[in-house]
């Protein structure tokens, strides 16, 4: 739970930091933005523990939310968001379109051993002059 609590913590600060680059799921890039764009992408592998996969044996048997594993994918999922906008800020974006998350299980079936979690997108600058 601690390390939990500290990527929270981390996780909120880096997208403070990076909350002037917007992101968005739209496909088409607008008029505002220039016409050329750069793949950029965020990509992250989150470990399971023993004492979740525990819990939620117990809670498989006996039905209920699973918020252990809702947890794990909740920060895998921001932190490929911070990784994929660190990249964007690198090129000098403002902006990344047609964000995408793809999902897959690392580990033998049933006792998966972990989670990776990629985000991409097209990151894209303003035009100069520009305001919003």
């Amino acid at each position: 739970r601690m390390n939990e609590r500290n990527h929270y913590k981390r996780l909120e600060a880096d997208e403070a930091a990076l909350a002037h680059i917007t992101e968005c799921n739209i496909k088409n890039v607008p008029d505002t933005f220039q016409a050329g764009g750069a793949l950029v992408s965020g990509n992250v592998v989150v470990a399971v523990d023993y004492f979740k996969v525990f819990v939620a044996s117990w809670k498989m048997i006996f039905g209920g939310r699973l918020r252990s594993y809702e947890s794990l994918i909740e920060r895998a999922r921001r932190e490929a968001l911070v990784r994929l906008k660190r990249e964007a800020d690198a090129m000098g974006a403002d902006a990344v379109y047609n964000v995408r998350f793809e999902f897959s299980i690392i580990g033998q079936q049933p006792k998966a051993s972990g989670a990776e979690l990629l985000a991409y997108g097209t990151a894209v600058k303003r035009f100069e002059g520009f305001k919003a």
